[in-house]
């Protein structure tokens, strides 16, 4: 199975998305899964992430199967989700409650990616306020993905990254500026990389981590 990335930022989040997507290649081997806070009721966001980078950005389709080169957003008031149609890794969009205070959220995304993709995925949590996305990246570490965090020294809203590091055995912590030379690297499945972190390996797979949030009557 291809490998796959899901980002979850928020407030400060653009800028080292910027700096981050502008290093990856038209041909980055790996799709690139993003949910965003800041901007997720702007249509325009595309668009801006689409001018500091290579690979063409768009909003996530329901049903689609996931291609290597793209990066997919979640749109406005739907969770994004993964589910597997005949051995592949499709988007379904998810109009489920609300997960700390917004939809979509990121840790949804993330138990979902963990459950379909296993150690193929590498999760990453950048800047941003609260603590959305610490669940889903433990997820994914039990299931074998990588998890990276943006140093919170370099992030405008620190407390979402230091979250991940207080509760998530995190295997690179580091500025944005260096994130996308890491990305480029783990998205060669031959690559082997060393980690400043010690992995543990966690063999229990939770069937919570794919749980879709219970439907909103907003």
């Amino acid at each position: 199975m291809q490998p796959l990335v899901v980002i979850g930022a928020s407030v400060g989040g653009l800028e080292a998305l910027s700096l981050i997507l502008a290093c990856l290649p038209a041909d980055f081997a790996a799709p690139i899964l993003l949910v965003s806070h800041v901007g997720s009721r702007k249509t325009a966001l595309p668009e801006v992430l689409g001018r500091c980078c290579a690979l063409p950005v768009r909003h996530a389709r329901d049903g689609e199967v996931l291609r290597p080169g793209s990066i997919l957003l979640a749109p406005p008031g739907r969770h994004m989700l993964l589910t597997l149609v005949e051995g592949q890794r499709a988007i379904k969009l998810s109009p489920g409650a609300k997960e700390h205070y917004t939809r979509p959220a990121i840790d949804p995304l993330f138990r979902s990616a963990a459950s379909t993709g296993g150690a193929n995925v590498v999760g990453l949590i950048l800047s941003g306020y609260l603590g959305d996305g610490t669940a889903g990246l433990q997820a994914i570490k039990a299931c074998g993905g990588k998890a990276v965090v943006q140093d919170p020294a370099d992030a405008l809203a620190p407390s979402m990254p230091q979250s991940a590091l207080d509760n998530v055995d995190v295997d690179w912590c580091l500025p944005a500026d260096k994130i996308g030379p890491l990305l480029l690297a783990l998205a060669m499945p031959s690559q082997e990389l060393s980690s400043p972190v010690p992995l543990q390996h966690n063999v229990k797979l939770a069937d919570s981590f794919a749980a879709e949030p219970q439907r909103s009557h907003e």
